[in-house]
């Protein structure tokens, strides 16, 4: 099958989940997908439809039963952990409803460690950490841990976290579910702004009707197929 030449492909995927002993739950039936580098695509669908599916198996945290994913124009079905782990460190970022910050540590530290893993020297995680905080707004909170942070702010670092290592394919679960209207407003903004100056791809799934008018496309899942909005 020829790699096409996007950030993220899905092209005839299927999912479905055992129920007891006779019985599957059929979440995706041949779904395509494409997004491009530089694009942000909001997924809009009612809970129980597959959202959370179709992102993990975008981000590489479950295997489709059939069909392929293609992140970057690597096909990776076929591919084994270690390889997946790979593309998942080095081209995809993850921003989930909670921040899931480590506690123990500042923001910067926060933003930096992925970096470090990756294997950049302290001093260069930390100089691009304190870039993207900076970027966010949190210039002044580098050395605050994220019980000081509020909401907006904790979920600021987790976007920053996530392009720390400045993947290709960024997904993001319901990022601002947990906050309220006017901070929810602040963090999409600046997550869009991001996506904008990075050129990542952004495949952001919200119930925010009006947050998902200011991305670039709309698509929801129905029947097991993704469908674009107008």
């Amino acid at each position: 099958m020829a790699a096409p030449p996007h950030a993220l492909s899905l092209v005839n995927v299927s999912r479905a989940y055992a129920q007891g002993e006779d019985r599957r739950l059929e979440i995706l039936t041949g779904a395509d997908l494409v997004i491009e580098h530089g694009q942000s695509v909001a997924l809009v669908a009612p809970s129980g439809s597959g959202k959370s599916t179709l992102l993990h198996l975008a981000g590489l945290l479950e295997h489709p039963d059939s069909g392929e994913v293609f992140i970057d124009g690597e096909a990776t079905s076929k591919l084994n952990d270690a390889e997946r782990t790979r593309i998942r460190r080095l081209s995809v970022g993850f921003v989930y409803q909670f921040h899931h910050l480590l506690g123990e540590f500042t923001a910067l530290e926060n933003v930096a460690m992925p970096q470090m893993i990756r294997g950049l020297s302290r001093a260069v995680a930390n100089e691009r950490a304190k870039e993207l905080l900076s970027y966010l707004g949190l210039g002044e909170r580098l050395t605050h841990r994220p019980a000081e942070l509020s909401g907006g702010e904790q979920q600021r670092v987790a976007i920053a976290r996530a392009l720390a290592n400045a993947p290709r394919l960024l997904l993001a679960d319901e990022p601002t579910g947990n906050l309220d209207p006017k901070t929810s407003d602040h963090v999409f903004g600046a997550l869009s702004e991001l996506v904008q100056a990075t050129g990542v791809a952004a495949l952001i799934a919200t119930h925010n009707l009006e947050l998902a008018s200011r991305m670039d496309r709309r698509v929801t899942l129905l029947e097991g197929q993704v469908v674009e909005l107008p």
